[in-house]
């Protein structure tokens, strides 16, 4: 598996997946940091991977996700996401 379909499938295990089964309520807002990923999977100089996964339409369409919106840098620490599930 490639780098940014393992940091793709971490994302939603980690975030998505937790939160899909603790509410009923729907649709829910999910926020991902960029540095929280890099740090939790033990990237060294990784952020642009990071980026371009959770960046990336095939993290929406596999998942089911759509992005609400996108804050920070563009390959930065601090880029955030937010996803309606």
């Amino acid at each position: 598996m490639i780098l940014a379909d393992q940091i793709r499938e971490y994302a939603f295990n980690r975030y998505i997946k937790p939160v899909r089964h603790a509410n009923s309520v729907v649709p829910y807002v999910v926020s991902i940091v960029s540095g929280d990923i890099v740090r939790e999977m033990k990237l060294v100089n990784r952020i642009p991977a990071v980026c371009g996964a959770l960046d990336a339409r095939k993290f929406q369409n596999h998942y089911g996700l759509k992005l609400r919106s996108r804050s920070g840098p563009r390959q930065g620490m601090t880029a955030r996401w937010q996803f309606l599930c």
